[in-house]
């Protein structure tokens, strides 16, 4: 397994901006990506908004194995965080979004309007690792495309308020990761969903890693997707050159073409074309 290491210089300066600004919000949503809900989550984030209200938005969730989609909100919900369960794409959930805010701080929206602040509106900062689709949500709860959204890290930068109506607002934050990844299976499933740069990575180590994953757990989908038979122990390489041999990914000498396989593999899996996989299960973090 490789080992990546990746934190951009930005990162450090939107933690220092998450700590100056929490004291501005009333509570704070978490977006996470449904197919890998863990490795999807900066360990710093709880510590850097520590006594706020928490929402986790589990977005992706259409490209999620719906059965994990259930059991992962059980988890969080047990840890008394609300969770809502999002398409940023399509829409689908993110219309609940305000309602769902306004229940979880109803005790506060009460008090603010016993001391006579009855218009004050509720400001929500978001927050998430890169390519998760922040932006995206964002804009479909606002209606409209006010903050910068694209399919590669690093894409947002500095300070974006985002009026919702006139009792909401969003603070948009840059996707902030942590600076050193003490666990590799979590930067390399990380790296699966392209909240990594792919330049930084040996792509077809990744794609090798990420067929083993999908070779263990959802074994019918890979056959049936590209029409081949794999069974355990078979490995993630293994796997990958019988799809590049059956694609006709061939090089002189009648080797397999194993980068186009690796990519083909990791477009297919990114784009929602393979199927719906959650490729972390809560029992294996309880």
């Amino acid at each position: 397994m490789q080992n990546i290491q990746y934190f951009p210089g930005h990162h450090t300066k939107t933690q220092r901006q998450i700590e100056a600004d929490i004291k501005l919000v009333d509570l704070v949503a978490e977006v996470i990506d449904a197919r890998i809900p863990m490795s999807s989550r900066n360990p710093d984030v709880d510590q850097l908004t520590v006594g706020k209200p928490r929402m986790i938005v589990l977005n992706r969730a259409d490209q999620a194995d719906p059965a994990q989609n259930k059991a992962w909100t059980a988890y969080f919900k047990k840890q008394n965080w609300n969770v809502l369960e999002t398409n940023a794409k399509s829409g689908a959930g993110v219309n609940q979004f305000p309602a769902a805010v306004r229940t979880v701080l109803k005790e506060q929206i009460a008090a603010w309007q016993a001391k006579g602040q009855v218009g004050r509106p509720i400001r929500v900062m978001v927050v998430g690792v890169p390519n998760v689709g922040k932006s995206t949500f964002i804009n479909k709860v606002a209606r409209r495309k006010s903050a910068k959204a694209e399919n590669r890290p690093g894409v947002t930068r500095g300070k974006q308020w985002v009026t919702i109506d006139r009792g909401l607002e969003l603070l948009d934050t840059p996707g902030i990761l942590w600076p050193k990844f003490e666990d590799q299976q979590i930067a390399m499933r990380l790296a699966f969903t392209g909240a990594i740069k792919d330049d930084v990575l040996d792509i077809d180590d990744l794609a090798c890693e990420l067929m083993e994953l999908l070779v263990q757990r959802y074994p019918s989908v890979i056959q049936e997707k590209y029409k081949l038979t794999v069974s355990e122990p078979m490995r993630g390489w293994q796997a990958l050159e019988l799809v590049g041999r059956k694609r006709g990914f061939l090089i002189s000498g009648g080797e397999v073409d194993l980068s186009r396989a690796a990519r083909l593999l990791l477009d297919d899996y990114r784009s929602g074309k393979l199927g719906r996989f959650t490729l972390e299960r809560p029992e294996e973090f309880s």
